[in-house]
């Protein structure tokens, strides 16, 4: 096979429809055998796809955020196609509220699926590497996941959504340190795409033109995806990228600011002047999406 990715193997979650759909797509095109994940039978669907065009691909059909099934997703991959390269986590979904008419079944679900739903697949192929590695065969692992512009900047109307998405940020921060004595590579994507949760929510932005480039085609997202898991991304991790259209940027995030020391333990009183000061000689934050 040619391609940036040939002869790798990559699982795809939330693979069905939308984003997940047109990376794995890109994936196969580039030379790569897909696991595509989703939770139903769309899956089948863009294997079929995928094979139509003499590519390689195997369905599974799974809740990601399951422990043991998350697993099972690993297992799929080692024993179709006997190796596991890229793991990308793009499966979600979205319950909007304003916080105070957010019940606790749409904090649970929607942090479940995202957060979890990036953990579970993370931890068992981080496990699988890190066998492979003490074993001592070479592993150049790629991990991609996907956070949001509402986990960047926070979103009226997405807390559980927003934290969610903040959280995966968090994890790909943490897993990139952690991992990289075993040869893998951390990153995220934080994507502007049309999809049916996009849809719903930006039913005006996210329509497609009727004529020239579609810059919220989920299709235009795929490009940096692939890219980052390819063998010679290597150099770069702990990375957060925002993509749309034909856009691709860098985001950074939480640095030390500016510092008062006092040396000694500050009274309430005293701090008036110095939380101004030290609001005055930052950069004001980017504002929150809505």
């Amino acid at each position: 096979m040619t391609g940036w990715c040939a002869d790798r193997v990559v699982i795809v979650t939330g693979a069905g429809r939308g984003i997940g759909r047109a990376h794995a797509l890109a994936f196969a095109a580039e030379g790569a055998a897909v696991v595509v994940n989703d939770i139903d039978a769309a899956a089948e669907a863009v294997v079929a796809e995928i094979v139509a065009r003499g590519g390689r691909a195997v369905a599974h059909a799974c809740d990601v955020a399951d422990w043991t099934a998350a697993a099972g997703l690993v297992a799929t991959a080692l024993d179709t196609f006997g190796r596991l390269d890229v793991l990308v986590n793009n499966a979600g979904l979205v319950r909007d509220r304003m916080l105070v008419s957010l019940t606790e079944d749409d904090w649970d679900t929607v942090i479940r699926a995202h957060l979890k739903g990036h953990a579970a697949p993370l931890h068992h192929a981080a496990a699988h590497w890190r066998s492979t590695h003490k074993a001592g065969r070479p592993v150049a692992a790629r991990v991609i996941n996907t956070s949001s512009g509402a986990g960047l900047l926070g979103s009226v109307g997405q807390g559980n959504y927003a934290a969610a998405k903040a959280g995966i940020v968090g994890l790909t921060l943490v897993a990139a340190a952690e991992l990289a004595r075993y040869g893998v590579t951390v990153n995220a994507i934080a994507p502007a795409a049309r999809t049916r949760m996009t849809e719903q929510v930006f039913a005006g932005a996210m329509a497609a033109p009727e004529s020239g480039f579609d810059a919220m085609d989920p299709a235009n997202v795929a490009p940096l995806v692939v890219w980052l898991g390819g063998q010679r991304s290597g150099w770069v991790t702990g990375r957060v990228f925002e993509v749309e259209g034909g856009r691709v940027s860098l985001a950074t995030g939480w640095r030390h600011g500016p510092v008062v020391d006092k040396g000694s333990r500050w009274q309430p009183a005293e701090l008036e002047p110095v939380v101004r000061r030290l609001v005055a000689g930052a950069e004001p934050p980017e504002p929150v999406y809505g």
